[in-house]
């Protein structure tokens, strides 16, 4: 009996120390990706910011507040036919940063649509991915970092100047209870396209045709390193107009101040995050290694059962009565 029960416990003990890896790496790529269909938005602010109100006077002014909402929304439909076309998972995020001034009005209007592998977070590229209506060819990440975030540089995409650069992990950081990887990344002062959709209709044809945008930021981000998810996120940023066919005319300033995110959304996308790594966790840590912690114990306990099975019986007793002195002698006198 106690072989049986030291086989079977044997066999449990293969089962699940083959089962620790599997699930870490088989299962983990599989079962761990962007949803498709995920909807997300979040609102930047930048307080006592200067801004080019008026582009007929082209006089900039400080204002009490800029805000930027940016939201990324899924699009199924178009992730099903990249899907069939690459045969690969991947989430097609339709992302659009509205910049409203003081009053609530548009300042201007970015559309994005950014195509990646919903497990690496990798870009895919197709016909459709762009940047205000401009076609674009991604190199390294936007937005979100990939799962297990590890301790270095990674490219990250800029929007503005339509082209990627290393963003450098920095340090090791605690934030809202949360051990976070802190990157930061400078873009240095580059030439990028007026944004096509502006207030009151302004153009580059309408500025005068020999107008230059000019734009530089230094972007900060406080990644979870297992979600791969942004819990915080600024940026000091900088934009201004350069008139190069008149060199003494010194640029105007559109934009210039520190955007951060507004409180309650970092509130609620900790708390999203939290929920979230439990759930990498359990495929990367929690279920490998108690798996793989369960497998030895099984294993201990069938050596055992196998040892005590093959130790040698104790001898029986004997129970026969025996006479002391069978042949009982007189004792002389």
């Amino acid at each position: 009996m106690r072989r049986k029960s030291s086989l079977v416990l044997l066999a449990f003990a293969v089962f699940f120390a083959t089962l620790s890896p599997l699930m870490r790496w088989y299962a983990f790529p599989r079962l761990a990706k962007v949803p498709a269909n995920e909807y997300q938005s979040v609102v930047l602010e930048a307080k006592n910011a200067t801004l080019l109100v008026n582009y007929l006077s082209l006089k900039p002014e400080i204002v009490p507040k800029l805000s930027i909402v940016q939201t990324l929304k899924g699009n199924v439909e178009e992730s099903k036919k990249v899907k069939a076309d690459t045969g690969r998972d991947v989430v097609v995020w339709d992302a659009l940063s509205f910049v409203a001034g003081p009053d609530g009005s548009m300042v201007s209007e970015i559309p994005e649509r950014y195509i990646f592998d919903a497990h690496t977070q990798d870009p895919v590229h197709t016909a459709s991915e762009s940047v205000d209506g401009d076609s674009v060819h991604r190199e390294g990440v936007e937005f979100k970092f990939p799962f297990l975030t590890e301790k270095r540089d990674y490219f990250y995409f800029d929007a503005q100047s339509r082209t990627s650069a290393p963003i450098h992990y920095k340090a090791t950081q605690k934030f809202r209870g949360m051990t976070v990887y802190y990157f930061e990344q400078t873009v240095p002062w580059v030439k990028v396209p007026l944004p096509k959709k502006m207030p009151g209709g302004v153009t580059e044809a309408s500025l005068g045709g020999s107008v230059e945008r000019w734009y530089t930021t230094v972007r900060k981000f406080w990644v979870d390193p297992t979600t791969g998810a942004p819990v915080n996120g600024e940026e000091v940023h900088q934009e201004e107009l350069r008139f190069p066919q008149a060199p003494d005319t010194k640029p105007v300033t559109v934009f210039s101040g520190d955007v951060k995110m507004r409180e309650d959304y970092i509130d609620s996308t900790v708390k999203l995050v939290k929920s979230q790594r439990q759930l990498i966790l359990l495929l990367t840590s929690y279920l490998p290694w108690g798996f793989l912690i369960l497998g030895v114990v099984l294993l201990s306990l069938s050596l055992l059962l196998e040892a005590r099975g093959r130790r040698p019986a104790d001898p029986a007793p004997d129970d026969t009565v025996r006479d002391p002195d069978p042949d009982p002698r007189p004792i002389a006198v």
